[in-house]
């Protein structure tokens, strides 16, 4: 039996991604292993999303030959997608693989396994030298030069990086996995869609993943049915741009169509929504979103910016003022609503004015928790050519400012549920305390000495700190 371990960096989507591959290796009977242990073949799934997740990727493929010399080593998702000529130059890499290769990624690795063998094959028979038996020794020959025929005709060499990568650009459609569950300790993650036709002017991803493709929504709602029957009590929601769901579709279908029969399915308590689109939140979504009983009241809107001149670089395509508008309709509508958000600091052309105006918006829009970038030049987009970029010590100093709101905002939310009732689904125990999640994804701590996994149950907070809330 082979062995094979995988190494995924990134996000759900990718994490998602891997389960499908890692079943389709069991099922064609590989055992999967841990990536810290010596394996046949070490498959690492990449992302590009900043120069530091290209750098990572690239140490990941490295060290993994580290483990065992004689394995096959494959790069496959974003960063191979648009970077093959970089991976193929590592030579530690064996086989390089885009993102739509990986519904087939065992036919891939055992085509090239096949292929190392012919060679294997020719040098071997090139060796034999049969002096009593002329006949046998011509027969031979013929046979090297048909594996050789073979081999030049599919332009593979011995230890050469072969690389199979379809253009993402010209999918039309979802590359349908089939029913996959992705467990985040208690909870199911399901992939909605792919692609993304935003362009933002620092992100390379849509020419990594192309454009929207969406599951059908029979597909998405069989899987979440069979992860309901198995007792898992929450999904999440997922994708590279969910607010774009539907959008593909001939017939009028939408993310909140979608959440709306999600909801009636019996077993699943909680329905999170992964990062979404701030300009999906409209004044019809939100009145039908609030009669769902089973969405989480955490939103994560994806800002950038606080200021409008670096949001029109940075080509996203709202202003401030219409973001507040987005932040009040779901505060009215949901009295316990979670906002967080993601930030870039140090965009080029972000001048002092420019960042104190982010500075000031965010004070006054208090997300309970800011994810602070510093920006990074991305290769291949229009930002990384962009005149005026900002020093290294700016954008730290930037970073710690807003990190440092972000801390105050959280500490001061979580005093407010003191003393009040929250209903935590727990998921694992830490240090000898229970940790789960409220409905708007507080972190709760609970001591005991009963097994809470997977238990929804509503609790009295006790304490509050930074980053969670003690329940009893």
């Amino acid at each position: 039996m082979k062995t094979v371990a995988f190494i995924t960096l990134g996000c759900k989507v990718n994490q998602y991604e891997t389960n499908a591959m890692t079943q389709q290796f069991i099922e064609k009977g590989y055992e999967v292993v841990d990536h810290t242990k010596k394996a046949d073949i070490y498959i690492v799934n990449t992302c590009t999303v900043t120069n530091m997740s290209d750098r990572k990727s690239r140490q990941m493929l490295r060290r993994v030959k580290e483990l065992n010399k004689e394995a096959i080593v494959v790069a496959c998702g974003c960063y191979a997608q648009v970077a093959k000529e970089e991976l193929e130059k590592i030579e530690e890499i064996n086989l390089v693989l885009g993102n739509n290769e990986k519904k087939d990624i065992v036919e891939y690795i055992e085509t090239y396994i096949h292929h190392q063998t012919l060679h294997e094959n020719k040098e071997d028979t090139l060796h034999i030298k049969t002096q009593s038996n002329k006949i046998e020794e011509d027969v031979k020959a013929s046979q090297n030069e048909e594996i050789t025929a073979n081999a030049e005709k599919n332009n593979i060499t011995k230890n050469r990086v072969e690389t199979q990568i379809e253009d993402v650009m010209n999918q039309k459609e979802f590359v349908e996995f089939g029913d996959i569950t992705f467990t985040e300790k208690t909870r199911a993650v399901i992939k909605i869609q792919d692609g993304c036709d935003r362009f933002c002017s620092y992100c390379i991803i849509p020419y990594a993943r192309g454009r929207v493709r969406s599951r059908k929504p029979e597909h998405i709602l069989s899987e979440i049915q069979k992860i309901a029957k198995e007792g898992i009590k929450e999904v999440v929601i997922t994708g590279i741009h969910i607010a774009s769901y539907g959008k593909d579709f001939k017939q009028e279908y939408r993310l909140i169509d979608l959440l709306e029969e999600m909801n009636e399915i019996e077993g699943i308590e909680r329905i999170r929504l992964g990062s979404i689109e701030p300009l999906l939140i409209t004044e019809e979504f939100v009145n039908r979103l609030e009669k769902l009983s089973k969405v989480c009241h955490q939103f994560h809107l994806s800002l950038q910016s606080g200021c409008d001149e670096t949001l029109k670089r940075m080509n996203r395509r709202y202003t401030i003022e219409q973001f507040q508008e987005i932040t009040t309709l779901l505060r009215n509508a949901f009295e316990d609503a979670i906002l967080t958000t993601d930030i870039i600091v140090g965009f080029p052309g972000e001048s002092e004015e420019e960042f104190e105006k982010t500075y000031e918006f965010l004070k006054e829009i208090k997300f309970y928790k800011m994810h602070v970038f510093k920006y990074s030049q991305r290769k291949g987009t229009k930002a990384a050519v962009m005149p005026n970029q900002i020093d290294g010590n700016k954008k730290e100093e930037r970073s710690r400012r807003l990190i440092q709101l972000s801390n105050e905002n959280e500490k001061a939310y979580n005093e407010q549920y003191v003393g009040k009732e929250v209903e935590v689904l727990f998921e694992e125990e830490k240090n000898g305390m229970w940790q789960g999640h409220t409905k708007n994804y507080i972190l709760a701590h609970y001591k005991t000495e009963e097994n809470m996994e997977n238990k929804l149950i509503k609790l009295q907070c006790k304490e509050a700190e930074q980053e969670y809330i003690i329940v009893n």
